[in-house]
């Protein structure tokens, strides 16, 4: 579904400046992914580029990456050259481990190493694959995100009315989610509640880090992780994980904060230690899987509840641990 253009200003064989007003299916998104998603194709730093410079309005006035685009907002995007579609790698047609579906809502298990969607120098993801596996489905929509590196339940919407509703139980934080972490060290067992704000910020290639900051930081955002001790190995723990709000990589920041990184990750883990780790148990990738995910049909509102064993190399090396 792409929104509307409803003006531009075109010269020959050269991109034009163009409005593209918002639809119901980008009501709260951010200005960036809502960009990335319409320049398909468009390197992501020249996005953010364009973004800073001003080039960009929303309703005319300047905006910042993480605004929030709202149905019927106005969007001037300034002249981008995007790539030829015929250029572009087509997505295999590729159906994932269902854990529930019907005419309204679809639940897959994500493995690790496959990113949601296409952009930041991955041609295409888990929608595209599905929408290449599925040329008859009419509307098919991510309802949230999962990190690339992480596995577990993904829900899509297969119509508009649901990707609505549920999108706003999640922004609600009307749902339950619990996510099974392995992480270096022995956690406290008393240390249970993680209360620490969280920043965001871009680097000059656009890529995304997020740290621990002080409350006063006017961009700070609190952020609370629930933490359970699962079962405890020497050297490691295993943790039942709850986040009460839902921050760009809150758990693997929190719990690398507090000295026990996730085992493999990539980005906020102990690099050496994944290194030696990965060298002794051929274990390669990050141990973090969305095991529960709990929401409200978005049409008879019943509870949903949804269960995903963690990945059979992850169950190999608890049980090598």
């Amino acid at each position: 579904m792409e929104p509307r253009i409803i003006g531009a200003n075109s010269g020959l064989d050269r991109p034009a400046v163009r409005e593209v007003q918002v639809d119901e299916g980008s009501d709260g998104q951010r200005l960036d992914n809502f960009l990335i998603r319409l320049l398909k194709g468009v390197p992501k730093t020249h996005v953010y580029r364009v973004i800073r410079s001003g080039e960009v309005r929303v309703n005319k006035g300047r905006a910042q990456a993480d605004t929030r685009v709202v149905t019927g907002d106005v969007i001037r995007v300034p002249p981008v050259r995007v790539p030829d579609r015929s250029d572009r790698p087509v997505a295999p047609a590729r159906e994932f481990a269902i854990l529930f579906e019907d005419d309204h809502v679809l639940a897959i298990d994500k493995p690790a190493g496959v990113a949601v969607h296409g952009g930041s120098g991955v041609s295409f993801g888990v929608i595209e694959q599905m929408r290449q596996a599925r040329p008859e489905a009419r509307f098919l929509e991510l309802v949230h995100r999962l990190d690339k590196e992480t596995s577990g339940i993904l829900l899509l919407a297969k119509k508009r009315s649901a990707l609505t509703r549920l999108q706003d139980q999640f922004r609600e934080r009307d749902t339950a989610k619990i996510y099974a972490a392995l992480v270096a060290g022995a956690w406290p067992a008393s240390l249970k509640v993680i209360d620490l704000p969280l920043l965001k910020t871009l680097d000059a290639d656009g890529e995304r880090h997020v740290r621990v900051t002080s409350a006063s930081h006017e961009d700070a955002r609190r952020s609370i992780t629930l933490v359970k001790v699962a079962q405890a190995f020497a050297g490691h723990t295993l943790l039942d994980v709850t986040i009460k709000t839902g921050r760009t990589h809150q758990i693997r920041v929190h719990l690398s904060h507090h000295g026990h990184p996730i085992i493999g990750d990539p980005k906020y883990g102990d690099f050496a230690l994944n290194k030696a780790f990965a060298k002794q148990t051929r274990f390669a990738r990050m141990f973090l899987h969305a095991r529960h995910l709990a929401f409200d049909h978005p049409v008879d509102g019943r509870r949903i509840a949804l269960d995903c064993p963690i990945p059979a190399e992850c169950a190999t090396l608890l049980e090598k641990l």
